[in-house]
């Protein structure tokens, strides 16, 4: 289940996920709510419940408001893992995680200082005020900026929120760029808020003024990198992360994957690292440009 559906990001993800079931020979639902609502999210695991699935991998909107349920999951003896963004430990059985916060956060802050400057000052437009994986990295991106880059300047320390949704971020990035004039840099840390961003960016003919990157899936960045409204943006390969979420579940569900294991094999993806036990980790991060975007097709 993803936090949505109809998004290029999860579409690519579901695209791994049967490739995965495929592979293994297990059947694969692969559906979730049409826009980032935990509560439907909850209606739908549910459902799953009674079905009697074997193993169910999401990725909540909301860990809080979730966890309830997964534990419900759990106590039926349903495998449950998260994937995308984290569920509350307790409510799941591991983390598939694309990369280390970290490594996110450390990448979009380079990207930033290099392409604004080490004194930009920038806002970041996110999903939603609840999507863990979003919170995670930019409270690992405001470490790294203290350590590594302490004059760029955070303009608004509560992020403009696009709640996944494209015209949102493009307004709420116009808006933006009205109301800071000394605005010299912007992070869109969705696969939805970045496109809308770039967008807003273009219509405005300040892309020689503002710095725009953050994260989202090439394919839907192509048109901006080609014109130049963006030069550069992180990501990962989503088809992958679905392809690792259902081997995981598959595994644990089998109990080929135990907590406490520190390295999993997971197909063509070969072996992957645990973190602390529970937490699978895709890999590093990867930065696109217009040197490299054309090697990429998700």
């Amino acid at each position: 289940m993803p936090k949505l559906v109809g998004i290029p990001f999860f579409t690519a993800t579901e695209k791994g996920a049967k490739e995965a079931g495929a592979e293994l020979g297990v059947e694969v639902v692969f559906d979730g709510p049409p826009k980032n609502d935990v509560q439907l999210q909850v209606q739908m695991i549910e459902t799953w419940i009674a079905k009697g699935f074997d193993a169910i991998a999401v990725a909540p909107n909301d860990p809080d408001a979730i966890a309830p349920v997964l534990e419900k999951a759990r106590k039926r003896g349903i495998t449950v893992i998260a994937w995308d963004a984290d569920a509350k430990k307790e409510a799941r059985d591991f983390f598939v995680n694309q990369c280390t916060s970290a490594s996110v956060a450390r990448a979009l802050m380079d990207v930033m200082a290099e392409g604004a400057g080490p004194e930009a000052k920038y806002l970041i437009v996110t999903g939603s005020l609840t999507a863990a994986n979003q919170n995670i990295w930019m409270a690992e991106m405001e470490k790294y900026r203290q350590e590594k880059y302490p004059n760029l300047k955070n303009l608004s320390e509560t992020p403009k929120v696009s709640e996944e949704d494209p015209a949102l971020a493009t307004q709420v990035t116009a808006d933006s760029l009205k109301a800071y004039p000394d605005l010299q840099g912007i992070f869109a840390i969705t696969s939805v808020a970045l496109p809308g961003a770039s967008e807003a960016l273009r219509k405005s003919g300040m892309a020689d003024k503002v710095f725009l990157t953050g994260l989202t899936t090439p394919n839907s960045m192509k048109e901006y990198i080609a014109d130049g409204t963006v030069k550069k943006f992180v990501l990962w390969n989503p088809v992958d992360l679905g392809y690792l979420a259902v081997h995981a579940a598959t595994a644990s569900a089998k109990g080929d994957l135990t907590p406490g294991a520190t390295t999993f094999k997971a197909g063509r993806l070969g072996e992957r690292s645990i973190l602390d036990g529970d937490q699978i980790i895709l890999g590093d991060p990867i930065v696109f440009s217009k040197e490299n975007i054309g090697q990429y097709d998700f």
